[in-house]
Order: structure tokens, then C-alpha cells, then sequence
């Protein structure tokens, strides 16, 4: 009954129903409340009925959480009446026109209408009412519920709990808020409430034996760690010593720097001071050279005097022989007053200093910080042949001498890693990459990494988790031993990249066909066959290919099937998984192919690879690179997402001759075969091979 104690409340006073009626969206008020809400939004006041005596009225059966609810008043509709419509004397009832009242129900929040009648219209819910009585039934005073003691009323709740330490009674939420977790008063014991109220004085025997027990099982405690109590002691000591040691020390460096930038400074100073000293001699000199010539411009006037007795000469040949180098010495005074400046600039305008850069330098001068937590690279950091680990520093992040690179292969299905694991680490790597090699097929590998420098080591990066292949990588490169058109076919270097064109092959051929154009095929194959074992390889196919078809083959079949005229677009020489040709439906052996179609960012996958009844294929989003996993004994193929190897497909294939993996173009398309990690460190990393160390050490160092 207690369950659907919350069912029973009236959604305006939140309280036990009482006279329940049912409104027309078929929701329960108590009548009372229902009026209260009328009259407040300014309708008149309605004509209750009377109140019933029910058991659901009577004060001997009420629940104990009905005390806390004061029985209704007579004058209770009056005040708001009174308070909300006022009196309008003049005014005789039977002139009101009816109204059409909207009660606002609070459980559906719409307002319902009542029609002229208002609440008359409604029904009681005598059903409700009934299961209220009953309900109150069950409620006696001999079971009557204990409250508790710290909740703020009026919404004091039942007590569920009683300490017998504080000697009262706690719901379950005063019980947590006054017995938090790691302090004292966790400790103590609890009760039921009702145990509680009737054992008191028992509560308080029980109380003394307690606390003792408490006490000699901590003063036993206190006495059987004396030793460790000592040795912490010993080692706060040590830290103490160590402080005051490595703080003096840290204060020398910092006078001895700031007493090396100013040494740095003085020196500094002084050839600046050098430099201005000389450009101020320099520039003096030739002032003073122009200052002495020009003083010399005075004594023209004997040179004037000069001329005019020269011009007095009669003898024309002595004339003639002092007249160019008088006319000399006039040019010369004439081009000295016209054209005038300083022989030198006197404004040392570029002897300005700018240090605001080195005061922002010497602003922000503080001491070294650790680096911060790398960001792994999701990119570029996979598992292949090996494990290659890229990361770079944040922006605002302290410069790192080396790193350290942490791995911790994860076992169990439980998601928990093995207790006898230890991290291995790889110290002193230089760059801010890393490769790890001796890894465990098909397994979970989890990576961290941090930076340090003189300040020590950094915050761990956040941790990634890595997939190694399910069996070993299988390293070929692609032939063109069948079907290669070197007008519609490219290889890269290394052959590892193909690209197919149509060119202009098919824009001939498209130019005479006017209904369907004949598309033409290229298989590529990789140099190298398989005969036994498991091995996996990976190749991305570029999102804007038409179709590109990746899979295996026999070898044999796949020159067989290559060479054959026929209709690449018909599905009957579709080789996809090798089911679709009719002519092998009736055959019980393995398919000698099997592919998975990829094109225009979608695989092709089918429902069933190892089924004819299959209800049609499915597509998903190309993922950025596809694995391939080839059981050979078992003559099944297995395709994966690359990158969380995650399995998208399985097919059979025979396996009873050599098989080797096949490449396929439809149309234009191209595609690149994973690279192997080794031979590519090998190329950016020449001088250093970093290999894993496996000794086991303090993951928290």
C-alpha cells in the first residue's frame, strides 16, 4: 500500500486527497483545493458539498503524516474569497450571467473547461476515495511511522535508519549528510528506527561495549605500526632536510642567473656605448672640417679686391696668365655659398634602442617548467609490422629534451589489465616519434607517453589503445605480370601504388555506343603467392574510385578467368566472394576467388559469405584502410577496418593450389598498399632504431 502512497496526493496541495472529484481530463484535486483555484483566478465562489463522514475523516485512522496536515477550517474559502473577489454591494447573485469556467489542472498543465456549472459538473471519485480509506487503514498507531529527526518540516520524512552512537533516528539522506564517508562518525553502527525507540536504554549497554571494542582494536592498531609510524616520521624529516637543502640551492642558480644577465648587460652596455662614441667623433670631425671651410669663405673680400686691380691690368699676357687662376677661385666661392649642408647628421636618430621585446623577455622570465601532456596523433599512430607511436607538444607547452614512451599489453576479456604486467618504457627517445617492435599478434596493446626536461618529467598524455594484426603481415609489392595498360594503368615507385585512368580508350568507345558504354577491367596481383599459414596485409582505396575489387585468388584461375572475353558488367562473372557466377552453384567445393567491392566511398558487403541465400548485400561507409586476413588452411579470407580491426566480412576461398592477393579496376580508381613501419622509420630514422626495453619498472617514475 505504501507503494503507491505518491498516487494517492492531491497535485495542488500535495497532500493526502480528500472529497476527490474527477475533472474532465479525467485527473483527481481535491474538491476544496479545486475551489481555491477558482476563486483565485476571479471566478465566483462555487457551492461545496458537504463533507462526508468517512473513515478517510476520521482522526483515529489517520495516517501519521496527516498530523502534520491541519484540519480544514470553515472560514478557509471565505478569506480567499475575500482576498481575492472582495464584496460588490448592489450586486444580487441571481444577476451574475453564468460564466464558463477554465480550470488550470496542474497534472496536464491545460486548462480544462468546466462548463456553467463549474465543479457541480464533476463526479467524486469514489474510487479514490476508497482506496485513500483503505490505505489509511493500514496505517495504525501501534505501527506508526518514526520520523525523522533532522529534517526541516514540514517535509519531515519517515525514519529509516537509527544511530546508536547519536542516539536518533535519520532518513536515509540526514543519515549520508551527517555520516560522511571518511570521517568518524561513518563508523557507527545503525539500527532500525523502531529498535531504536524501544531499546534505549539497551542502545546505551550496547554503546559502552562498542566504543571499547572500538578503542582497544585502534589502540592495537596504534601499537602494531610503531615501526612504520617511525620510519614516516624519519622520512617527513628527511623531506624537511632535503627542502631547506634543494631551496638553497635553487636560490644560488636564480642569484647566479640574474647576476649572468647582468654581467651580459653591463657588457652589452658598454660596446653600445663604444659604437656611440665613435659615430659622435667621427660626425664631430667633419662638422668641424666644414666649419673651417666655410670661416675661410670670409677672407673673400681680398679676393675681390684682387680681381678689380687685375681688371686694371694693360698687358694682356699677364692678364691672361693670372685671370684662369683668379676665375678658379671665384667658381669655387660661387658653388660654396649656393649649394649648402651639414657634412654630417647630427640628430643620432638611428642610434634609437628598441628593448621592448627584451623587457617582455625579461617580464615573462620565470622559472622551468615540466613539459605538458603530449597529444598522441590518432592519425599517424597505428599497428602494423611494428607499432609507430606519433605525438606532438601543445602550443603553450615548455620545450622537452627527450620523452618516454610507456606500453602495457592489455589482457582479459574483463576489460581489466593483468596485475603482473608492469609498464615497459622506452627512455631518451629524441623525436616525437617512436617505433615498438616484438609485439604479440592479436592482441591490445595501451600507450602513453611524456615529455622531460631540466625541470623533470611532464603530465602522461592520455592513453590509447592499439590493435596488433591477427596474424603476420605479409610483405609484397604489386606485378603487372597479367592485364597491365600502361594507357590506362600506373604503378608508383616502389610499386606499392596504382592508379587507374579510362583515358581515351573509353571516351572512343563511348562515342560509338549510345545506349551503354563496355567497360574495361585491369587486375593487378601481388608479386609474392601464398601456400600455407595465416598472414595479413592492409591497402587503402581512394574514396572517389569507381569500383575497385580487393580480395585473393587462385592463381592459376585468376589468369584463367582474366584472359576470358566476357561482359564485365554482367554479374554472372562478377567475382565478388565467388558466389555469384551460376556455374559454381551447383559445385560443393570453395570459390577460387573471393573479393569485397569497394566505390565511390562504399564497401559492398554481402550477408552471408558463406551462404547462396542471402536476402542482398549491404553498404557501409569505406573505412580509411582495409585488412585482409588469410587463413590458408582453413581456406577462409577474413576482412577488417585497418584501424580498429574491427571485422566487416568473412568469405571462403579454395585453397587447394597457390593463392595470392588480387586488385581489380573498374573504371577509374586508385589504391595504396600499407606501407610497413620498419622500412619506413628505417627511412626517416637512419641513424637510430628504437627498440623496446623489457625490463619492468615503477609505472608511477
Amino acid at each position: 500500500m505504501k507503494s503507491i502512497k505518491r498516487e494517492l496526493h492531491c497535485p495542488v496541495c500535495e497532500e493526502m486527497v480528500k472529497q476527490p472529484i474527477v475533472l474532465p481530463c479525467m485527473h483527481s484535486v481535491c474538491v476544496l483545493c479545486a475551489a481555491e483555484v477558482l476563486v483565485q483566478r476571479g471566478y465566483p465562489p462555487p457551492e461545496l458539498p458537504a463533507e462526508p463522514k468517512t473513515p478517510t475523516s476520521s482522526p483515529i485512522t489517520r495516517s501519521p503524516r496527516q498530523t502534520r496536515r491541519p484540519p480544514p477550517k470553515t472560514d478557509r474559502l471565505d478569506r480567499v474569497i475575500r482576498t481575492v473577489c472582495g464584496t460588490h454591494p448592489g450586486r444580487r447573485r441571481k444577476d451574475t450571467p453564468p460564466v464558463i469556467m477554465l480550470f488550470p489542472c496542474p497534472t496536464c498543465g491545460k486548462d480544462v473547461e468546466l462548463g456553467e456549472r463549474g465543479l457541480a459538473d464533476c463526479l467524486r471519485n469514489l474510487t479514490l476515495e476508497r482506496i485513500v480509506e483503505r490505505y489509511r487503514h493500514t496505517v495504525s498507531l501501534g505501527s506508526m511511522a518514526v520520523m525523522c529527526q533532522f529534517c526541516k518540516p514540514p517535509q519531515a520524512l519517515e525514519a529509516t535508519k537509527g544511530c546508536a552512537d547519536c542516539r536518533s533516528n535519520f532518513c536515509n539522506e540526514c543519515f549520508k549528510l551527517y555520516h560522511p564517508w571518511g570521517t568518524p562518525r561513518a563508523q557507527h553502527e545503525h539500527i532500525l528506527s523502531s529498535t531504536f525507540v524501544y531499546l534505549c536504554s539497551f542502545m546505551s549497554i550496547l554503546h559502552v561495549v562498542k566504543s571499547q571494542e572500538k578503542i582497544t582494536k585502534e589502540m592495537n592498531y596504534v601499537f602494531a605500526n610503531q615501526d612504520s609510524v617511525q620510519a614516516q616520521i624519519t622520512q617527513v624529516e628527511s623531506g624537511i632536510a632535503q627542502t631547506e637543502v634543494h631551496s638553497t640551492v635553487a636560490k644560488e642558480q636564480l642569484n647566479q642567473c640574474v647576476s649572468e644577465l647582468r654581467s651580459v648587460l653591463a657588457e652589452r652596455q658598454g660596446a653600445l656605448a663604444m659604437l656611440l662614441e665613435g659615430a659622435r667623433a667621427q660626425r664631430a670631425g667633419a662638422l668641424n672640417a666644414q666649419l673651417s671651410k666655410k670661416q675661410s669663405l670670409l677672407e673673400n673680400a681680398g679676393l675681390l679686391t684682387y680681381t678689380q686691380e687685375l681688371l686694371k691690368e694693360t698687358d694682356q699676357s699677364c692678364f691672361v696668365q693670372a685671370a684662369r687662376v683668379t676665375h678658379n677661385r671665384l667658381v669655387k666661392a660661387i658653388e660654396n655659398q649656393q649649394h649648402f649642408s651639414l657634412s654630417a647628421d647630427p640628430s643620432f636618430r638611428h642610434f634609437q634602442m628598441d628593448v621592448s621585446r627584451e623587457l617582455k623577455a625579461l617580464s615573462s622570465m620565470d622559472f622551468i617548467q615540466a613539459p605538458l601532456a603530449p597529444v598522441i596523433d590518432t592519425q599517424k599512430t597505428l599497428a602494423y609490422d611494428q607499432l609507430y607511436l606519433c605525438w606532438r607538444l601543445p602550443q603553450d607547452s615548455a620545450p622537452a629534451w627527450h620523452y618516454s614512451v610507456e606500453y602495457l599489453r592489455k589482457v582479459g576479456s574483463s576489460g581489466s589489465n593483468d596485475t603482473h604486467c608492469s609498464w615497459q618504457r622506452l627512455d631518451d627517445v629524441g623525436g616525437t616519434s617512436a617505433v615498438i617492435d616484438k609485439l604479440e599478434m592479436d592482441s591490445v596493446y595501451v600507450l602513453r607517453v611524456r615529455g622531460c626536461n631540466k625541470a623533470g618529467f611532464g603530465e602522461y598524455s592520455e592513453e590509447v589503445y592499439l590493435h596488433t594484426p591477427p596474424a603476420p603481415v605479409l610483405s609484397f609489392c604489386l606485378d603487372s605480370r597479367w592485364g597491365l595498360h600502361a594507357e590506362r594503368v600506373a604503378l608508383g615507385k616502389g610499386q606499392t601504388y596504382a592508379r587507374s585512368v579510362p583515358g581515351m580508350t573509353l571516351l572512343q568507345a563511348a562515342d560509338r555506343a549510345l545506349t551503354s558504354c563496355h567497360l574495361t577491367s585491369d587486375l593487378l596481383v601481388a608479386d609474392v603467392s601464398i601456400t600455407q599459414g595465416r598472414h595479413y596485409w592492409a591497402c587503402s582505396v581512394e574514396p572517389g574510385s569507381y569500383l575497385v575489387k580487393v580480395g585473393v585468388g587462385v592463381e592459376a584461375k585468376l589468369q584463367e578467368w582474366f584472359h576470358l572475353p566476357q561482359d564485365m558488367a554482367s554479374p554472372r562473372y562478377d567475382p565478388d566472394s565467388g558466389h555469384d557466377s551460376g556455374a559454381e552453384d551447383t559445385q560443393d567445393c570453395p570459390p577460387p576467388f573471393c573479393f569485397l567491392t569497394m566505390g565511390m566511398g562504399k564497401i559492398l558487403l554481402p550477408k552471408c559469405g558463406v551462404s547462396n541465400t542471402s536476402t542482398g548485400p549491404l553498404t557501409a561507409p569505406l573505412p580509411p584502410r582495409l585488412g585482409l586476413c588469410l587463413d590458408f588452411e582453413k581456406g577462409r579470407l577474413t576482412f577488417y577496418d585497418a584501424h580498429s580491426l574491427r571485422v566487416l566480412w568473412e568469405g571462403t576461398v579454395d585453397c587447394s593450389a597457390p593463392v595470392c592477393p588480387a586488385f581489380c579496376f573498374i573504371g577509374g580508381g586508385a589504391l595504396q598498399l600499407q606501407e610497413l613501419i620498419a622500412n619506413r622509420s628505417t627511412e626517416q630514422n637512419p641513424p637510430r632504431r628504437v627498440t623496446i626495453q623489457t625490463r619492468a619498472t615503477d609505472a608511477g617514475h
